[in-house]
């Protein structure tokens, strides 16, 4: 699982980002708030996924998309908030 497929799925003004592997699913999921602003508010990574990478991925993909997109990132899901201090480079993508 070196190379993280990540897929994004969008129904209405819910979505998540999403990598499948082994019959497992890892995912983020984010409300859209606004055309601005999207809340992350949850990230679930199967014990079978652990220390692949695979949730970092799945913010990395989500702050991709935000900075393409033009919109920015409210963390209340305590995994994309700590990935956001680990990170300061993705500060542009994130609501203050």
């Amino acid at each position: 699982m070196a190379d993280h497929i990540v897929t994004r799925e969008v129904s209405g003004h819910n979505g998540r980002y999403v990598i499948r592997y082994g019959g497992a699913e890892a995912e983020l999921t984010y409300s859209i708030t606004t055309p601005h602003l999207v809340i992350a508010d949850h990230t679930e990574v199967p014990d079978s996924f652990r220390g692949t990478g695979a949730g970092l991925a799945l913010v990395t993909q989500l702050v991709a998309d935000a900075r393409a997109e033009g919109f920015k990132i409210m963390a209340l899901c305590p995994f994309v908030d700590a990935q956001f201090k680990r990170h300061p480079e993705w500060a542009d993508a994130f609501s203050k």
